[in-house]
């Protein structure tokens, strides 16, 4: 694979250290090449070897594209190094040879939030974001999306609902019950309206969860995104603003929340304009980042759809759904199909 993609021009890896672990959807192999006398080219001592294959193959080839085709043209893109990817439909597969960042780089999914890390992920996000932003660099990638993809993204989201009061039942607070109606009767045409003006929109990591934060050891430097797998019915060109809504709203207790969302949006929107973008107003990420906050909501009824997550996965789900609706509240969501 390094010779193929050009890293090792000459010699070859004499030998192979391996240590593999299995993570939810794929498998991971840490390698530690050793190479031959005649090597040369970049020989990199330590790699990560992803593959998605067999019955966890369920994903499409996004994240080979994210590492290969989307962000190819950004210098100093937050994301891993690419050695090697290649994507197979049929039988679907797909693997990922890119840098190892464990010597400098931890996930951040037993870390508590912190302030200077939110800002570094809003430095990430801006950049991804501006590389894709607006109608003409999303075209390529998928375009803004309409009607026919935000139906399908919410008609599968929407088979968690009834499991999810059924689950609940009375223990749920009566006022979040109504709520959630009113979510689910209200909010989707505020995204098919939103999707009418181009403005704001970008390719979306997705999943911006703390797993899929690589976050310095020392705590300075700048964080990597990793692992962008959408589902079928995922949206994956949505508004920028979802992505930090994703890692805030539905991970963060609320008073952290409440203490740092503002300053995070602010250098996420300074980011942007240093980056080039300056038709998007202040005001209008406000407003997108509470229509996205509400799509933490959906997060928490999707474990819902599949029967086998409703009790193993309550203790996600439960958590989330929580600090969604705590959001939704705060935020004032609902004025966005209330006000006058």
């Amino acid at each position: 694979m390094l010779a193929r993609g050009g890293t090792l021009r000459a010699g070859r890896v004499r030998d192979l250290c391996v240590d593999t672990e299995r993570s939810v959807w794929s498998k991971i192999s840490r390698l530690r090449p050793r190479y031959d006398d005649a090597a040369a080219g970049e020989c990199p001592a330590a790699l990560l070897l992803k593959i998605c294959a067999g019955d966890h193959a369920v994903f499409g080839p996004s994240e080979v594209l994210y590492y290969t085709r989307d962000y190819a043209d950004l210098p100093h893109a937050p994301i891993p190094r690419c050695y090697d990817a290649q994507y197979s439909s049929e039988p679907r597969a797909y693997h990922i040879l890119m840098a190892d960042l464990s010597a400098t780089h931890t996930s951040t999914r037993e870390l508590p939030p912190t302030l200077e890390r939110g800002r570094a992920v809003a430095e990430a996000l801006a950049a991804l974001h501006a590389h894709r932003w607006g109608p003409e660099r999303l075209r390529a990638v998928g375009g803004v999306p309409g009607r026919p993809e935000i139906e399908r993204y919410l008609a599968h989201v929407r088979q968690g609902l009834a499991p999810l009061l059924e689950t609940l039942g009375d223990a749920l607070d009566r006022r979040w019950h109504d709520a959630l109606l009113d979510i689910f009767t209200h909010h989707p045409e505020q995204m098919v309206a939103r999707a009418r003006d181009p403005t704001g929109f970008t390719l979306v990591h997705g999943d911006v969860n703390p797993g899929n934060i690589l976050a310095p050891h020392d705590g300075a430097g700048p964080v990597y995104l990793v692992d962008r797998q959408p589902f079928e019915w995922s949206l994956t060109t949505w508004l920028g603003a979802s992505d930090l809504a994703y890692m805030i709203v539905h991970w963060w207790d609320a008073e952290l929340r409440r203490r740092w969302e503002l300053p995070i949006l602010r250098h996420y929107h300074e980011e942007l304009g240093r980056r080039g973008v300056t038709n998007y107003s202040w005001a209008q990420l406000r407003r997108d980042y509470a229509l996205a906050a509400v799509q933490s909501v959906y997060v928490a009824v999707e474990w819902l759809v599949r029967e086998q997550d409703r009790a193993t996965m309550r203790w996600l789900w439960e958590a989330q759904l929580g600090k969604a609706m705590t959001a939704f509240f705060d935020l004032r969501c609902a004025d966005a199909w209330t006000r006058v």
